[in-house]
């Protein structure tokens, strides 16, 4: 084979192997980030399309911030556990928008007579300024460091959905989703998470908020339209902030203790009963 002719082989080589290893590049398996990206917009999308089970457009409107963790396992033999990952996402102080996704870790634990394991999805709707700053510490536990409450579902009022709380749960298992209470679960910033999809090691939530660090996933971009979707917003225009009171309605306690200091920065939402929380 003279020289000509083995370049020529070498680049015919080249060119077919070219091809096939953008088709491998394309179809390798997402990340673990990008999995939980995926599977919690399949939760987004299937909540908003079941009217009579999905969190109330009331309360979605109200929303500082968007949590959801498929897939939650809870396992227990008299002694028992949560575990689970999912994202996190705050509404911007200035536009309005949604932010990039941060990656949370939920975990907690239980006693009493109980066995088994199930698998559930976890949506928290965090209705108060002070529920979403507390995060920018890292971690908070829920009923502890911050009030939560089983959410209302579906076409229930917001006078008939209860008590007042600064985060609103919700758990879906066998199809429906419910109200259900989360006390003593922590919420944490999953460190290794963020700084994967991020390629950031000092990644903070400050940082993602505040759009120090950015990405161009498909699965981000699709996540965060879900939210704005079920949240009611437009990402073209800037909703106008609700009147101020000066105190809230009898029924209707305050948060305890001052509003906690932090980096995210919180946006007020256009109230349709302006003076109060949702009740």
């Amino acid at each position: 084979m003279t020289r000509s002719n083995f370049l020529l082989a070498i680049l015919s080589t080249a060119t077919l192997v070219a091809p096939l290893h953008s088709a491998l590049a394309d179809s390798r398996e997402p990340s673990r980030e990008e999995a939980t990206l995926i599977t919690s917009t399949q939760v987004l999308e299937e909540l908003a399309a079941t009217p009579d089970q999905r969190v109330p457009d009331w309360l979605m409107q109200r929303a500082y911030g968007v949590a959801v963790v498929p897939e939650v396992i809870k396992g227990a033999f008299f002694f028992g556990g949560r575990y689970g990952n999912g994202v996190f996402t705050v509404r911007d102080a200035t536009s309005g928008h949604f932010s990039n996704p941060i990656f949370i870790r939920l975990g907690g634990g239980s006693f009493g007579a109980q066995i088994g394991a199930t698998s559930t999805d976890v949506v928290l709707v965090f209705v108060t300024p002070r529920s979403v700053e507390d995060f920018a510490h890292g971690k908070f536990t829920l009923g502890a460091d911050v009030s939560v409450a089983a959410g209302p579902v579906g076409r229930q009022t917001e006078a008939a959905a209860g008590k007042a709380a600064e985060i609103y749960s919700y758990s879906r298992s066998r199809g429906l989703f419910a109200g259900v209470a989360l006390d003593g679960t922590v919420i944490a910033f999953d460190s290794s998470g963020n700084r994967s999809f991020y390629g950031d090691d000092e990644v903070t939530t400050s940082m993602i908020t505040r759009s120090k660090v950015t990405t161009h996933s498909e699965a981000a971009r699709r996540f965060v339209a879900a939210v704005s979707a079920a949240a009611n917003t437009d990402s073209s225009t800037v909703p106008a902030p609700a009147p101020a009171a000066s105190a809230p309605p009898p029924n209707v306690p305050a948060p305890a203790g001052p509003a906690a200091s932090g980096d995210v920065h919180t946006f007020p939402m256009e109230d349709s009963h302006p003076g109060g929380e949702p009740h």
